[in-house]
């Protein structure tokens, strides 16, 4: 059970400093892309390569002619691309931790001078980061979305002809169950547009609303130094 411990410490963690936004970016991910790539195309493309046949015997026909229909598994590529972008995102989460438990940490000692500045610093250095976050993400979707354009297109054809060597001629080759992985491949390419651009507007809403310099910001000051006046003196009676 400690495993799931850290992961709702993560959680908790994204939804207290990411925007509505990252949580449906969140739901994507762990819905869409790991639920669904770990239980029906682990099924799927599990035998993909041992199904790949080939009109001859030619011994290393079958290998490369595979290698040039699929140059990357489809599979393979879908799991790096969860692995890359994520890692991002929990180290973030991972720092936010750190930081939200040093911060509580301090409130709890008896002083509480220079706390205003030094919580108002953290939090916006929280918000940049968190800026770069969804700008990285934001990029690696993209990047995914134009590779498995340029990699697979957006169908899987039944038939596949070859002439590399060492096939003694143009040899026609097959792939298992076409039809449903065009399926899975163009519901995986929707959600990589649907999170592409849910990142896109999760910048802006960031960028905009966490770094546009308002009119509001002196009176909150005053307001929180008075609040931490007032706590020091009621400590000192």
């Amino acid at each position: 059970m400690g495993e799931w411990s850290f992961l709702s410490g993560l959680f908790d963690a994204l939804q207290v400093h990411s925007p509505m936004l990252g949580r449906f970016w969140l739901l994507l991910m762990l819905v869409f892309r790991i639920l669904i790539l770990g239980t029906v195309a682990g099924d799927l493309f599990e035998d993909e390569q041992g199904e790949f046949a080939c009109n001859t015997l030619q011994p290393g026909c079958k290998q490369v002619c595979y290698d040039d229909a699929f140059p990357i598994s489809q599979y393979r590529f879908w799991v790096f691309h969860i692995v890359l972008i994520s890692t991002p995102s929990l180290i973030f989460l991972m720092y936010a931790m750190h930081h939200h438990n040093k911060r509580t940490t301090r409130l709890s000692q008896p002083r509480f001078s220079q706390l205003s500045r030094n919580a108002a610093r953290e939090e916006r250095h929280l918000r940049q980061l968190y800026v770069i976050n969804v700008a990285f993400r934001l990029v690696t979707e993209v990047g995914f979305l134009v590779g498995q354009w340029w990699l697979y297109g957006f169908r899987v054809e039944a038939q596949f002809p070859c002439s590399r060597f060492p096939c003694p001629y143009t040899v026609d080759c097959f792939v298992s169950r076409p039809m449903e992985k065009t399926v899975f491949l163009c519901f995986y390419f929707a959600v990589g547009v649907v999170s592409a651009l849910s990142s896109f507007v999760e910048l802006l809403y960031a960028s905009l609303k966490w770094f546009r310099p308002t009119r509001e910001q002196p009176e909150e000051q005053v307001c929180v130094c008075q609040n931490l006046r007032n706590l020091q003196q009621e400590e000192a009676e």
